[in-house]
């Protein structure tokens, strides 16, 4: 065998331990990537974990023994599901539009209300005069509500409640036992407001809407209205929202912005 031909075989043999290096890097590549996309498509598909209950406030001691008894019976407890949870952290420009075509537009006057806590005070649009309000329709089966409670527990506690407050509405009938077992669950300190329909459902088992939800074309839950220190509607969302969002539409209103 002549020189030249050696060589030629050297190189030959070079370029084929070559392609085989390419291939077992872009092999492991392609196996890297797979295992980092089953690694994030396993997160997505797991449920975040839900908080446990919180510590019972002087309020809580001071309810009714019969609520607080059939509370306990509702047997309240967050079931969140994938994705839920997700958006709350977020800036107040990564704030999901509505899916809710009909909400009341800004500007609109908003409906009065005057309903039962469920401890039986009684809580009016009216109390709220001159202040910005945020509202929140919810359901206490709803995962998407359970995932949003302790951010607007959060945000409850960052507000200026000479200027700002906050009261949440059940949108599906619920008596107060669940109502109650849900506030009480996440410890949330602004009212939850009974919006009693035909039929009373509980956590077990929902029912249509009250008047006062469907006054406020609620469609599904949560919803959000910001009522401006005049009574009218500032703005309104449906979905999970940025806390940053809900406290940035606060602000503005009671600015008057």
């Amino acid at each position: 065998m002549g020189k030249a031909s050696r060589v030629r075989d050297q190189r030959a043999q070079q370029q084929k331990r070559q392609q085989q290096r390419n291939l077992w890097l872009a092999t492991g590549g392609l196996v890297l990537a797979i295992i980092a996309m089953a690694a994030v498509l396993n997160r997505l598909n797991q449920a975040p974990s839900a908080p446990g209950p919180a510590k019972p406030t002087a309020a809580d001691l001071n309810a009714p023994k019969s609520l607080r008894v059939a509370a306990a019976k509702v047997g309240f407890h967050p079931q969140l599901i994938p994705g839920v949870g997700q958006i709350e952290d977020k800036s107040a420009s990564d704030s999901p539009a509505p899916n809710n075509t009909t909400l009341l537009k800004p500007g609109t006057v908003a409906p009065a209300f005057s309903l039962k806590t469920p401890e039986g005070d009684t809580v009016s649009l009216s109390d709220y005069a001159g202040k910005a309000l945020l509202i929140e329709f919810f359901a206490t089966s709803c995962p998407h509500c359970q995932a949003e409670a302790p951010h607007l527990h959060g945000l409850y506690n960052m507000l200026d409640t000479s200027r700002e407050q906050m009261v949440s509405i059940n949108a599906d009938s619920e008596g107060a036992p669940s109502v109650y077992a849900f506030h009480r669950y996440f410890g949330l300190q602004y009212p939850a407001l009974l919006d009693l329909g035909p039929q009373v459902g509980s956590w077990h088992s929902p029912q249509n809407p009250g008047p006062i939800t469907n006054a406020y074309h609620i469609q599904g839950y949560p919803t959000f209205y910001v009522i401006a220190p005049d009574g009218t509607v500032r703005w309104a969302s449906d979905n999970e929202q940025p806390t940053a969002k809900l406290k940035q539409e606060l602000d503005q209103a009671a600015a008057g912005a």
